[in-house]
């Protein structure tokens, strides 16, 4: 018996008496149970003023699982839809969306659940994404003991976290939109950081039983403060039952929704205002140096206003990550690209928080997305990414310079992803990809056979995945011009094949990068090495399903 069973074996122990100690068992069970719904009721209140980012990506599967002779090929993507905006959780669910909608807009008449389903005249599917905001919470209104039945199931580790496990129902089971399912409670200050399960349906209307329903969910808090857990992330999945035939009204899916920008930077550093600064004396007594700035120093000074202003809106608006501990990573491989290849220039990176597959340059500055750094399967093809960027700042593009008015970036949310563009034209492209092939055939990322990889699986899954592949701000990866520009590193790779095991040309999401919702800073993934059982785990630009390694604030900071 190992150090873990030990403890775990005297923590059941513990529990017992604490149940048991000075009262009657049911009495202190009952007081346990008022102290988690107490909990939970605190953490709507301290949530009720907060509008984190909403990002849901959901991927539609050709009907996987229609019976157990259909195979892995029919749980492939097949379609799919992306969200993003701003989400309230303050006695209602209010959503504000940021992009545009990529499916039929809703009808004015459906509610809030995840999915709405038209008349039978008219079957079009429509996901709804202020439903998927809702799994955030249990319930907003009526989460008690004189709603809910609660049973005890076992004590379980999430990561360093050790919790209760409860099942929770209904006392009404036909309540529509009360949930049932399992939830996690810490047992320090008994907050629930888990819940998975889904809600009561709600009763089959005129328009058919499908019209409007929930789905099954399993969503993740992290510890972002002293006793405050915020919801982060929230995996959803529907499948037909096995051996049953799938409806062929009901999407097939598997959905990320992720949350974050819970505590936005502050836009002024007070510090600064009430700091002593003591000036060197070089800069007042060398009375003989130049003063006056020449004109190329005033329009790079102008660019890097403009520069300066974007990156600012971008991280005020929650969509750029504050450097840190992967930007220094992006900008080793940046370097050594510019080293390499003998380049006078200076570059840095930065990362894009949301999914979608993009780059771009602003200045001396590469914004990369954090879905693009996920699925990327090795350095190489880090390189070949932003390679490309590197090269624009190298050849001198523009970078707009109207954002140097500082009225041209006091936009809001909105009509910054509308306002926001940093797409190159072809013939700077084409002038930059030639330049990337040079220095990438120079550099220490020379062998790019999964670079070639990544590509080729980037225009086989094209056409299935457009949301992923469509960029919001920048240039796509994946579209026709940018692979054909690239063709030479395509071309030199082995021909890809999905069977093959050691082929690994792309990732799933997740696979790299993780995100603290509450400050939104980066940093990368570390995970154990696990060998491949079949074709079928690669998953490449895949859904999977989220287990967090929770830790507690303290012990984050006892380790820095």
């Amino acid at each position: 018996m190992n150090h873990r069973h030990v403890l775990f074996a005297l923590l059941a122990v513990l529990a017992v008496l604490r149940l048991r100690a000075a009262e009657p068992a049911d009495a202190a069970a009952g007081k346990l149970l008022d102290h988690i719904v107490d909990r939970e009721n605190l953490f709507l209140a301290a949530i009720a003023a907060r509008t984190p980012l909403a990002e849901t990506y959901i991927q539609e599967t050709s009907g996987g699982g229609e019976t157990p002779e259909s195979g892995d090929a029919a749980a492939r993507p097949a379609k799919d839809h992306y969200f993003l905006g701003r989400v309230r959780w303050n006695g209602v669910v209010d959503y504000q969306p940021l992009v545009t909608r990529t499916d039929a807009p809703p009808p004015k008449s459906a509610s809030w659940l995840p999915f709405h389903l038209g008349t039978a005249k008219n079957r079009a599917l429509t996901f709804l994404p202020r439903g998927f905001a809702q799994m955030a919470v249990l319930d907003l209104h009526d989460f008690n003991r004189r709603t809910y039945r609660f049973e005890y199931v076992r004590r379980e580790f999430l990561g360093e976290v050790r919790c209760l496990v409860f099942d929770v129902a209904p006392v009404d089971p036909l309540a529509p939109g009360k949930f049932v399912g399992r939830i996690w409670v810490e047992d320090r200050d008994d907050s629930i950081v888990r819940f998975n399960g889904t809600y009561v349906q709600p009763a089959p209307t005129r328009r058919g039983a499908l019209a409007e329903r929930y789905f099954h969910f399993d969503s993740w808090r992290v510890n972002a403060a002293e006793s405050l857990w915020v919801p982060a992330q929230i995996y959803v999945e529907e499948q037909a039952s096995p051996g049953r035939r799938a409806d062929g009204a009901m999407p097939h899916f598997k959905a990320q929704t992720r949350f974050w920008d819970y505590a936005a930077t502050a836009t002024r550093k007070v510090d600064e205002l009430t700091s002593v600064l003591i000036e060197s004396a070089s800069a007042v007594d060398d009375a003989d140096a130049p003063k006056d700035i020449s004109p190329l120093e005033s329009q790079r000074l102008w660019e890097r206003q403009a520069e300066q202003n974007l990156l600012a809106r971008l991280e005020k608006g929650g969509l750029l990550a504050p450097p840190g501990a992967l930007e220094e990573v992006l900008n080793t491989v940046v370097n050594n690209l510019i080293v390499s290849s003998k380049l006078d220039i200076e570059a840095h990176c930065r990362v894009l928080l949301t999914t979608p597959f993009e780059t771009f340059s602003m200045g001396h500055t590469i914004v990369i997305s954090r879905g693009l750094i996920d699925v990327l399967p090795d350095e190489g093809s880090l390189a070949l990414a932003l390679a490309s960027e590197l090269a624009h700042i190298a050849l001198g593009h523009a970078t707009q310079t109207q954002f140097a008015f500082n009225n041209q970036t006091m936009l809001s949310d909105f009509d910054l992803l509308q306002r926001f563009h940093f797409e190159r034209p072809a013939e700077e492209m084409q002038a930059a990809s030639a330049m990337a092939i040079t220095m990438m055939r120079a550099s220490p990322y020379s062998n790019l056979g999964n670079a070639g990889l990544f590509l080729q699986a980037l225009a086989a899954h094209r056409a299935a995945l457009p949301r992923l592949l469509q960029a919001s701000l920048g240039d796509p990866v994946a579209d026709t011009p940018a692979v054909a520009r690239l063709a030479s590193f395509a071309a030199a790779a082995p021909a890809l094949d999905p069977a093959n095991l050691d082929q690994i040309a792309a990732l799933p999401l997740g696979s790299r990068v993780k995100l603290d919702p509450w400050t939104n800073r980066l940093a990368l993934v570390k995970t154990r090495p696990v060998a491949l059982l079949s074709a079928r785990e690669k998953m490449p630009f895949e859904v999977t399903p989220f287990v967090l390694y929770l830790t507690r604030t303290e012990a984050v900071s006892a380790k820095k």
